[in-house]
Protein backbone atom coordinates (compact mmCIF):
# COMPACT_ATOMS: atom_id res chain seq x y z
CA UNK A 1 0.00 0.00 0.00
CA UNK A 2 1.59 3.31 -0.96
CA UNK A 3 1.99 5.98 1.13
CA UNK A 4 -0.28 8.46 0.12
CA UNK A 5 -3.15 5.33 0.94
CA UNK A 6 -2.19 4.93 4.27
CA UNK A 7 -2.37 8.40 5.03
CA UNK A 8 -6.14 8.82 3.21
CA UNK A 9 -7.17 5.47 5.25
CA UNK A 10 -5.37 6.57 8.22
CA UNK A 11 -7.15 10.32 7.95
CA UNK A 12 -10.85 8.63 7.56
CA UNK A 13 -10.12 6.61 10.23
CA UNK A 14 -9.51 9.08 12.75
CA UNK A 15 -12.65 11.26 11.10
CA UNK A 16 -14.88 8.02 11.55
CA UNK A 17 -13.86 7.47 15.05
CA UNK A 18 -14.21 11.07 15.59
CA UNK A 19 -18.09 11.07 13.96
CA UNK A 20 -18.66 7.88 15.95
CA UNK A 21 -17.41 9.71 19.64
CA UNK A 22 -19.52 12.56 18.60
CA UNK A 23 -22.63 11.00 17.66
CA UNK A 24 -22.66 8.93 21.11
CA UNK A 25 -22.02 12.36 22.89
CA UNK A 26 -24.94 13.92 21.40
CA UNK A 27 -27.49 11.13 21.08
CA UNK A 28 -26.54 10.81 25.18
CA UNK A 29 -27.01 14.23 25.73
CA UNK A 30 -30.33 14.41 23.84
CA UNK A 31 -31.91 11.79 25.38
CA UNK A 32 -30.83 12.72 28.56
CA UNK A 33 -32.71 16.19 28.23
CA UNK A 34 -35.84 14.82 26.63
CA UNK A 35 -35.63 11.89 29.78
CA UNK A 36 -35.02 15.36 32.21
CA UNK A 37 -38.64 16.85 30.76
CA UNK A 38 -40.64 13.84 31.50
CA UNK A 39 -39.83 13.23 35.27
CA UNK A 40 -41.30 16.88 36.49
CA UNK A 41 -44.21 16.46 34.20
CA UNK A 42 -45.29 12.91 35.50
CA UNK A 43 -44.63 14.20 39.14
CA UNK A 44 -46.58 17.13 38.42
CA UNK A 45 -49.58 15.07 37.47
CA UNK A 46 -49.20 12.86 40.49
CA UNK A 47 -49.33 15.37 42.71
CA UNK A 48 -51.91 16.58 40.98
CA UNK A 49 -54.00 13.36 41.17
CA UNK A 50 -53.08 12.96 44.82
CA UNK A 51 -54.71 16.24 45.58
CA UNK A 52 -57.64 15.39 43.38
CA UNK A 53 -58.19 12.51 45.24
CA UNK A 54 -58.36 14.22 48.72
CA UNK A 55 -60.59 16.53 47.63
CA UNK A 56 -64.36 16.40 49.63
CA UNK A 57 -66.53 15.84 46.35
CA UNK A 58 -66.77 12.39 46.12
CA UNK A 59 -67.40 12.66 41.94
CA UNK A 60 -64.12 15.13 42.00
CA UNK A 61 -62.54 12.12 43.62
CA UNK A 62 -63.64 9.87 41.09
CA UNK A 63 -62.93 12.51 38.03
CA UNK A 64 -59.41 12.85 39.32
CA UNK A 65 -57.97 10.80 36.83
CA UNK A 66 -59.60 12.24 33.87
CA UNK A 67 -58.05 15.75 34.91
CA UNK A 68 -54.59 15.35 33.61
CA UNK A 69 -52.91 16.03 30.53
CA UNK A 70 -54.33 14.09 27.17
CA UNK A 71 -50.98 12.55 26.68
CA UNK A 72 -50.89 10.99 29.75
CA UNK A 73 -52.36 7.73 31.07
CA UNK A 74 -53.39 7.34 35.16
CA UNK A 75 -53.93 4.04 36.96
CA UNK A 76 -55.19 3.43 40.79
CA UNK A 77 -54.85 -0.13 41.98
CA UNK A 78 -56.09 -1.61 45.30
CA UNK A 79 -52.93 -3.65 46.87
CA UNK A 80 -53.07 -6.52 49.06
CA UNK A 81 -50.39 -8.12 50.95
CA UNK A 82 -48.42 -8.29 54.19
CA UNK A 83 -45.13 -6.19 54.14
CA UNK A 84 -44.07 -8.88 56.59
CA UNK A 85 -45.46 -12.28 54.93
CA UNK A 86 -44.03 -10.97 51.31
CA UNK A 87 -42.14 -14.27 50.43
CA UNK A 88 -39.05 -14.22 47.44
CA UNK A 89 -42.05 -15.44 44.94
CA UNK A 90 -44.23 -12.94 45.89
CA UNK A 91 -47.08 -15.14 45.64
CA UNK A 92 -49.27 -13.14 48.87
CA UNK A 93 -49.24 -10.11 46.75
CA UNK A 94 -51.46 -8.36 44.06
CA UNK A 95 -53.19 -5.73 42.98
CA UNK A 96 -56.90 -4.87 41.64
CA UNK A 97 -57.76 -1.95 39.38
CA UNK A 98 -59.86 0.67 40.66
CA UNK A 99 -59.91 3.82 38.85
CA UNK A 100 -58.11 4.53 35.02
CA UNK A 101 -57.97 7.55 33.28
CA UNK A 102 -60.34 7.63 30.09
CA UNK A 103 -57.59 6.93 27.63
CA UNK A 104 -56.37 4.62 28.98
CA UNK A 105 -59.67 2.06 28.49
CA UNK A 106 -59.57 -1.53 29.67
CA UNK A 107 -55.79 -1.46 28.79
CA UNK A 108 -53.44 -1.90 31.83
CA UNK A 109 -49.91 -0.83 32.81
CA UNK A 110 -47.32 -3.63 32.24
CA UNK A 111 -45.28 -2.94 35.59
CA UNK A 112 -43.26 -5.79 36.92
CA UNK A 113 -44.16 -7.23 40.20
CA UNK A 114 -40.99 -6.52 41.70
CA UNK A 115 -41.28 -2.42 41.05
CA UNK A 116 -44.89 -2.96 42.55
CA UNK A 117 -43.58 -4.61 45.76
CA UNK A 118 -41.02 -2.03 45.99
CA UNK A 119 -43.92 0.51 45.52
CA UNK A 120 -45.89 -1.32 48.36
CA UNK A 121 -42.92 -0.77 50.79
CA UNK A 122 -43.26 3.15 50.68
CA UNK A 123 -40.73 3.50 47.62
CA UNK A 124 -41.31 6.32 44.73
CA UNK A 125 -40.05 4.22 41.48
CA UNK A 126 -39.24 5.87 38.65
CA UNK A 127 -38.75 3.47 35.53
CA UNK A 128 -39.78 1.82 32.07
CA UNK A 129 -43.21 -0.22 31.33
CA UNK A 130 -45.47 -0.79 28.42
CA UNK A 131 -49.28 -0.78 28.29
CA UNK A 132 -50.77 -3.47 26.58
CA UNK A 133 -53.19 -2.72 24.44
CA UNK A 134 -55.48 -5.11 22.81
CA UNK A 135 -55.33 -5.53 18.59
CA UNK A 136 -52.82 -3.10 18.93
CA UNK A 137 -48.69 -2.83 19.46
CA UNK A 138 -47.85 -2.77 22.99
CA UNK A 139 -47.01 1.00 24.17
CA UNK A 140 -43.96 1.69 25.88
CA UNK A 141 -44.12 4.12 28.47
CA UNK A 142 -42.04 6.09 31.34
CA UNK A 143 -44.18 6.15 34.71
CA UNK A 144 -43.37 6.81 38.30
CA UNK A 145 -45.44 5.06 41.04
CA UNK A 146 -46.48 5.88 44.73
CA UNK A 147 -48.03 4.02 47.61
CA UNK A 148 -50.76 6.52 49.11
CA UNK A 149 -53.94 6.16 50.85
CA UNK A 150 -57.00 7.14 50.23
CA UNK A 151 -60.96 6.92 50.14
CA UNK A 152 -61.94 7.33 46.70
CA UNK A 153 -65.23 5.92 47.03
CA UNK A 154 -66.53 8.01 49.98
CA UNK A 155 -66.61 5.04 52.20
CA UNK A 156 -65.13 6.67 55.16
CA UNK A 157 -62.37 4.85 55.59
CA UNK A 158 -58.84 5.35 54.53
CA UNK A 159 -57.43 2.02 52.20
CA UNK A 160 -53.59 1.45 50.75
CA UNK A 161 -53.71 1.94 46.65
CA UNK A 162 -50.89 2.30 44.06
CA UNK A 163 -50.81 5.42 41.95
CA UNK A 164 -49.24 4.83 38.45
CA UNK A 165 -48.93 7.49 36.12
CA UNK A 166 -47.06 7.33 32.36
CA UNK A 167 -46.13 9.23 29.67
CA UNK A 168 -45.63 7.48 26.34
CA UNK A 169 -42.25 7.42 25.09
CA UNK A 170 -42.93 7.28 21.09
CA UNK A 171 -42.12 10.99 20.82
CA UNK A 172 -38.93 10.32 22.36
CA UNK A 173 -38.24 7.86 20.32
CA UNK A 174 -39.25 9.33 17.31
CA UNK A 175 -37.00 12.52 17.76
CA UNK A 176 -34.23 10.25 18.67
CA UNK A 177 -34.62 7.66 15.67
CA UNK A 178 -35.22 10.82 13.37
CA UNK A 179 -32.04 12.52 14.85
CA UNK A 180 -30.13 9.22 14.35
CA UNK A 181 -31.37 9.14 10.81
CA UNK A 182 -30.29 12.68 10.02
CA UNK A 183 -26.95 12.35 11.40
CA UNK A 184 -26.21 9.40 9.46
CA UNK A 185 -26.90 10.82 6.45
CA UNK A 186 -24.46 13.67 7.65
CA UNK A 187 -21.69 11.51 8.38
CA UNK A 188 -21.61 9.80 5.32
CA UNK A 189 -22.11 12.80 3.00
CA UNK A 190 -18.96 14.38 5.11
CA UNK A 191 -17.07 11.00 4.66
CA UNK A 192 -17.50 10.87 1.30
CA UNK A 193 -16.62 14.92 0.78
CA UNK A 194 -13.61 13.95 3.51
CA UNK A 195 -12.57 11.08 1.46
CA UNK A 196 -12.14 13.34 -1.73
CA UNK A 197 -10.49 16.39 0.09
CA UNK A 198 -8.40 14.02 1.90
CA UNK A 199 -7.07 13.08 -0.86
CA UNK A 200 -6.31 15.92 -3.27
CA UNK A 201 -5.20 17.48 -0.29
CA UNK A 202 -2.86 14.38 0.46
CA UNK A 203 -1.60 14.33 -3.43
CA UNK A 204 -0.91 17.39 -3.33
CA UNK A 205 0.87 17.26 -0.28
CA UNK A 206 2.90 14.86 -1.72
CA UNK A 207 3.64 16.08 -5.16
CA UNK A 208 6.73 17.61 -4.08
CA UNK A 209 8.15 14.60 -2.41
CA UNK A 210 7.15 12.06 -5.67
CA UNK A 211 9.22 15.23 -7.75
CA UNK A 212 12.10 14.87 -5.38
CA UNK A 213 11.75 10.83 -6.07
CA UNK A 214 11.53 11.51 -9.80
CA UNK A 215 14.86 13.93 -9.75
CA UNK A 216 16.73 11.74 -7.91
CA UNK A 217 15.97 8.41 -9.71
CA UNK A 218 16.78 10.07 -12.80
CA UNK A 219 20.13 11.06 -11.33
CA UNK A 220 23.09 9.12 -12.99
CA UNK A 221 25.62 6.81 -11.10
CA UNK A 222 27.77 10.14 -10.65
CA UNK A 223 25.89 12.46 -8.09
CA UNK A 224 24.92 15.25 -9.11
CA UNK A 225 22.88 18.18 -7.72
CA UNK A 226 19.17 18.23 -7.68
CA UNK A 227 16.89 21.33 -8.80
CA UNK A 228 16.28 23.49 -5.71
CA UNK A 229 12.48 24.91 -5.82
CA UNK A 230 11.60 28.43 -4.77
CA UNK A 231 9.98 28.69 -1.12
CA UNK A 232 11.09 27.97 2.40
CA UNK A 233 9.37 24.56 3.05
CA UNK A 234 10.27 21.25 3.89
CA UNK A 235 10.19 19.92 0.59
CA UNK A 236 12.78 22.79 -0.39
CA UNK A 237 14.64 22.18 2.69
CA UNK A 238 15.06 18.45 2.10
CA UNK A 239 16.40 19.35 -1.50
CA UNK A 240 18.86 21.26 0.17
CA UNK A 241 20.26 18.97 2.41
CA UNK A 242 20.07 16.19 -0.41
CA UNK A 243 22.47 18.36 -2.53
CA UNK A 244 24.89 18.60 0.26
CA UNK A 245 24.91 14.80 0.82
CA UNK A 246 25.55 14.36 -2.60
CA UNK A 247 28.39 17.23 -2.94
CA UNK A 248 30.07 15.37 -0.06
CA UNK A 249 29.14 11.97 -1.95
CA UNK A 250 30.86 13.29 -5.49
CA UNK A 251 33.95 14.89 -3.36
CA UNK A 252 34.24 11.67 -2.02
CA UNK A 253 33.91 9.61 -5.48
CA UNK A 254 36.22 12.08 -7.08
CA UNK A 255 38.52 11.22 -4.63
CA UNK A 256 37.99 7.64 -4.83
CA UNK A 257 38.23 7.76 -8.75
CA UNK A 258 41.68 9.61 -8.44
CA UNK A 259 43.07 7.60 -5.83
CA UNK A 260 42.32 4.36 -7.78
CA UNK A 261 43.82 6.10 -11.12
CA UNK A 262 47.07 7.02 -9.18
CA UNK A 263 47.95 4.21 -7.69
CA UNK A 264 46.92 2.05 -10.91
CA UNK A 265 49.31 4.29 -12.80
CA UNK A 266 51.74 4.34 -9.89
CA UNK A 267 51.78 0.50 -9.90
CA UNK A 268 52.38 -0.37 -13.33
CA UNK A 269 55.97 1.29 -13.60
CA UNK A 270 57.18 -1.06 -10.87
CA UNK A 271 55.43 -4.17 -12.44
CA UNK A 272 56.71 -3.61 -15.73
CA UNK A 273 59.91 -3.41 -13.78
CA UNK A 274 60.14 -6.73 -12.04
CA UNK A 275 59.20 -8.12 -15.26
CA UNK A 276 61.84 -7.21 -17.13
CA UNK A 277 64.61 -7.86 -14.98
CA UNK A 278 62.78 -11.42 -14.10
CA UNK A 279 62.88 -12.33 -17.94
CA UNK A 280 66.32 -11.03 -18.40
CA UNK A 281 67.26 -13.81 -15.26
CA UNK A 282 65.07 -16.23 -16.83
CA UNK A 283 66.99 -15.71 -20.03
CA UNK A 284 70.42 -14.78 -19.79
CA UNK A 285 71.78 -16.21 -16.43
CA UNK A 286 72.11 -19.56 -15.70
CA UNK A 287 69.34 -20.82 -12.91
CA UNK A 288 68.90 -24.30 -10.68
CA UNK A 289 65.41 -25.77 -11.22
CA UNK A 290 64.14 -24.07 -7.60
CA UNK A 291 65.50 -21.09 -8.64
CA UNK A 292 63.59 -21.09 -12.36
CA UNK A 293 60.46 -22.42 -10.19
CA UNK A 294 60.75 -19.68 -8.16
CA UNK A 295 61.15 -16.87 -10.67
CA UNK A 296 58.57 -18.49 -13.14
CA UNK A 297 56.24 -17.81 -9.52
CA UNK A 298 57.20 -13.73 -9.44
CA UNK A 299 56.13 -13.80 -13.28
CA UNK A 300 53.36 -15.10 -13.18
CA UNK A 301 52.08 -13.28 -9.94
CA UNK A 302 53.15 -10.15 -11.84
CA UNK A 303 51.55 -10.71 -14.71
CA UNK A 304 48.09 -11.07 -12.34
CA UNK A 305 49.09 -8.06 -10.51
CA UNK A 306 49.32 -6.01 -13.99
CA UNK A 307 45.62 -7.47 -15.08
CA UNK A 308 45.00 -6.30 -11.92
CA UNK A 309 46.26 -2.98 -11.44
CA UNK A 310 45.03 -2.62 -15.92
CA UNK A 311 41.16 -3.40 -14.65
CA UNK A 312 41.54 -1.32 -12.02
CA UNK A 313 42.26 1.94 -14.07
CA UNK A 314 38.99 0.53 -16.06
CA UNK A 315 37.06 0.89 -13.80
CA UNK A 316 38.42 4.44 -12.53
CA UNK A 317 37.32 5.63 -15.92
CA UNK A 318 34.51 3.83 -16.44
CA UNK A 319 32.64 7.42 -15.40
CA UNK A 320 34.80 8.79 -17.94
CA UNK A 321 34.41 6.60 -20.69
CA UNK A 322 34.19 8.23 -24.28
CA UNK A 323 32.31 6.25 -26.09
CA UNK A 324 32.38 6.28 -29.91
CA UNK A 325 29.53 5.37 -30.75
CA UNK A 326 27.71 3.70 -33.84
CA UNK A 327 26.28 0.76 -35.83
CA UNK A 328 28.42 -2.48 -34.97
CA UNK A 329 27.98 -5.45 -37.19
CA UNK A 330 27.66 -8.67 -35.02
CA UNK A 331 28.45 -11.16 -37.12
CA UNK A 332 31.95 -9.34 -37.62
CA UNK A 333 32.91 -8.81 -34.29
CA UNK A 334 31.50 -12.10 -33.45
CA UNK A 335 34.32 -13.60 -35.77
CA UNK A 336 36.80 -11.48 -34.56
CA UNK A 337 36.23 -13.30 -31.30
CA UNK A 338 36.28 -16.59 -32.73
CA UNK A 339 39.47 -16.38 -34.60
CA UNK A 340 41.04 -14.64 -31.47
CA UNK A 341 40.49 -17.84 -29.10
CA UNK A 342 40.37 -20.77 -31.58
CA UNK A 343 44.28 -20.54 -31.87
CA UNK A 344 44.41 -21.37 -28.37
CA UNK A 345 41.33 -22.94 -27.42
CA UNK A 346 41.40 -27.06 -27.56
CA UNK A 347 37.33 -26.85 -28.26
CA UNK A 348 34.92 -25.57 -30.60
CA UNK A 349 33.61 -22.45 -30.32
CA UNK A 350 30.83 -22.05 -32.53
CA UNK A 351 28.63 -19.18 -34.43
CA UNK A 352 24.98 -18.85 -34.70
CA UNK A 353 24.58 -15.26 -35.87
CA UNK A 354 22.26 -13.86 -38.32
CA UNK A 355 23.75 -12.06 -41.38
CA UNK A 356 22.26 -8.54 -41.37
CA UNK A 357 22.02 -7.59 -37.51
CA UNK A 358 23.41 -4.17 -36.36
CA UNK A 359 23.92 -3.04 -32.82
CA UNK A 360 24.60 0.64 -31.33
CA UNK A 361 27.81 0.72 -29.58
CA UNK A 362 31.36 0.96 -29.69
CA UNK A 363 33.25 -1.47 -31.45
CA UNK A 364 36.07 -2.04 -29.02
CA UNK A 365 34.46 -1.78 -25.98
CA UNK A 366 31.99 -4.91 -27.08
CA UNK A 367 35.02 -6.61 -28.36
CA UNK A 368 36.18 -5.86 -24.86
CA UNK A 369 32.90 -7.44 -23.08
CA UNK A 370 32.49 -10.78 -25.43
CA UNK A 371 36.21 -11.39 -25.39
CA UNK A 372 36.05 -11.25 -21.62
CA UNK A 373 32.77 -13.74 -21.33
CA UNK A 374 34.73 -15.98 -23.80
CA UNK A 375 37.65 -15.83 -21.37
CA UNK A 376 35.93 -17.00 -18.57
CA UNK A 377 33.95 -19.58 -20.62
CA UNK A 378 37.20 -21.36 -21.25
CA UNK A 379 38.66 -20.81 -17.51
CA UNK A 380 35.40 -22.52 -16.74
CA UNK A 381 37.04 -26.05 -18.25
CA UNK A 382 34.59 -25.60 -21.09
CA UNK A 383 35.24 -27.80 -24.46
CA UNK A 384 32.49 -26.27 -26.40
CA UNK A 385 31.21 -22.11 -26.22
CA UNK A 386 28.21 -20.85 -28.93
CA UNK A 387 28.54 -17.24 -29.67
CA UNK A 388 24.19 -17.32 -30.54
CA UNK A 389 22.82 -13.66 -31.68
CA UNK A 390 19.42 -12.95 -32.42
CA UNK A 391 17.07 -10.47 -33.40
CA UNK A 392 14.54 -9.36 -30.98
CA UNK A 393 11.83 -6.66 -30.54
CA UNK A 394 13.48 -4.36 -28.17
CA UNK A 395 16.75 -5.11 -29.96
CA UNK A 396 19.01 -7.49 -30.49
CA UNK A 397 20.39 -10.40 -27.54
CA UNK A 398 23.94 -11.87 -27.52
CA UNK A 399 24.13 -14.54 -25.74
CA UNK A 400 27.59 -16.88 -24.87
CA UNK A 401 26.62 -20.52 -23.92
CA UNK A 402 29.47 -22.88 -22.56
CA UNK A 403 29.29 -26.64 -21.05
CA UNK A 404 31.92 -25.47 -18.32
CA UNK A 405 31.57 -26.24 -14.55
CA UNK A 406 28.52 -24.27 -13.94
CA UNK A 407 27.96 -21.79 -11.24
CA UNK A 408 25.48 -22.46 -8.32
CA UNK A 409 22.70 -20.63 -7.74
CA UNK A 410 23.32 -18.94 -4.11
CA UNK A 411 26.59 -17.25 -6.84
CA UNK A 412 24.65 -15.41 -9.72
CA UNK A 413 22.77 -12.31 -7.95
CA UNK A 414 26.57 -11.07 -6.77
CA UNK A 415 28.52 -12.19 -9.97
CA UNK A 416 28.96 -8.56 -11.22
CA UNK A 417 30.13 -7.35 -8.23
CA UNK A 418 33.54 -6.00 -7.84
CA UNK A 419 36.06 -8.67 -6.54
CA UNK A 420 33.72 -11.44 -6.12
CA UNK A 421 35.09 -15.16 -7.22
CA UNK A 422 33.27 -17.98 -6.88
CA UNK A 423 36.13 -19.96 -6.32
CA UNK A 424 38.89 -17.32 -4.85
CA UNK A 425 41.60 -20.26 -4.93
CA UNK A 426 40.32 -21.62 -8.05
CA UNK A 427 39.99 -18.24 -9.59
CA UNK A 428 43.74 -17.33 -8.49
CA UNK A 429 44.87 -20.00 -10.26
CA UNK A 430 43.64 -19.20 -13.29
CA UNK A 431 44.50 -15.47 -13.38
CA UNK A 432 41.12 -13.88 -12.59
CA UNK A 433 41.13 -10.71 -10.68
CA UNK A 434 37.21 -10.46 -10.08
CA UNK A 435 36.80 -7.37 -12.09
CA UNK A 436 36.02 -8.51 -15.13
CA UNK A 437 32.78 -9.08 -15.23
CA UNK A 438 32.28 -6.10 -12.79
CA UNK A 439 33.82 -4.35 -16.20
CA UNK A 440 31.51 -6.13 -18.45
CA UNK A 441 28.12 -4.78 -16.32
CA UNK A 442 29.66 -1.15 -16.90
CA UNK A 443 30.63 -1.13 -20.66
CA UNK A 444 27.14 -2.80 -21.44
CA UNK A 445 24.72 -0.31 -19.08
CA UNK A 446 27.05 2.67 -20.89
CA UNK A 447 25.45 1.38 -23.62
CA UNK A 448 22.06 1.23 -22.55
CA UNK A 449 21.82 -2.37 -22.50
CA UNK A 450 21.38 -5.49 -19.68
CA UNK A 451 23.81 -8.02 -19.27
CA UNK A 452 22.45 -11.26 -17.09
CA UNK A 453 23.61 -14.84 -16.40
CA UNK A 454 21.86 -18.76 -16.27
CA UNK A 455 23.50 -21.18 -14.80
CA UNK A 456 23.66 -25.25 -14.08
CA UNK A 457 26.39 -27.19 -12.19
CA UNK A 458 28.05 -29.64 -14.66
CA UNK A 459 26.25 -28.32 -17.53
CA UNK A 460 27.13 -25.25 -18.42
CA UNK A 461 26.92 -21.16 -17.95
CA UNK A 462 24.96 -18.81 -20.55
CA UNK A 463 25.65 -15.10 -20.01
CA UNK A 464 23.08 -13.22 -22.13
CA UNK A 465 23.74 -9.38 -23.23
CA UNK A 466 20.68 -7.06 -24.74
CA UNK A 467 22.32 -4.43 -27.13
CA UNK A 468 20.05 -1.71 -28.94
CA UNK A 469 19.41 -2.33 -32.92
CA UNK A 470 20.95 -0.15 -35.31
CA UNK A 471 20.20 0.26 -39.05
CA UNK A 472 22.61 -0.70 -41.36
CA UNK A 473 25.35 2.38 -42.55
CA UNK A 474 24.49 3.48 -45.94
CA UNK A 475 27.57 2.74 -48.59
CA UNK A 476 29.74 5.24 -49.25
CA UNK A 477 30.57 6.55 -52.73
CA UNK A 478 33.58 7.67 -53.73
Amino acid sequence: MTLRNRITLLTLALLVSSLLVLGAVVYATLRSYLFSGIRPELEAALSQIESAIDDPNVLSRLDALSRISPNLYAQLVRAFGDLHSLGPTSREFFTVRILTSPNLGSSNFSVSLRDLERVWRGELIYTRASIQRDNLPSLNVQVIAKRLKADPFGQGELQDFILVVGRPLDSVSLVLSRWLQVYSAVAVVVLLLAALLAQRLVRRTLEPLEWVARKAEAVSQKPEALPEPQGKDEVAALIRSLNRMMARLESTWQAQTQFVADASHELRTPITAILGHVSFLLRRTPLTEQQRESLEVVVRESERMKKLVTDLLELSKSGNWKLHMGAVHVPTLLEQIQEEYARSFEGRIELEVPENLWVQGDPERLHQVFANLVSNAIKARATRVRLVARDVSAGAVVRVEDDGEGIPAEHLPRLFERFYRVDKARDRERGGTGLGLAIVKTIVEAHGGRVWVESTVGKGTTFSVSLMRATAPQPQLR
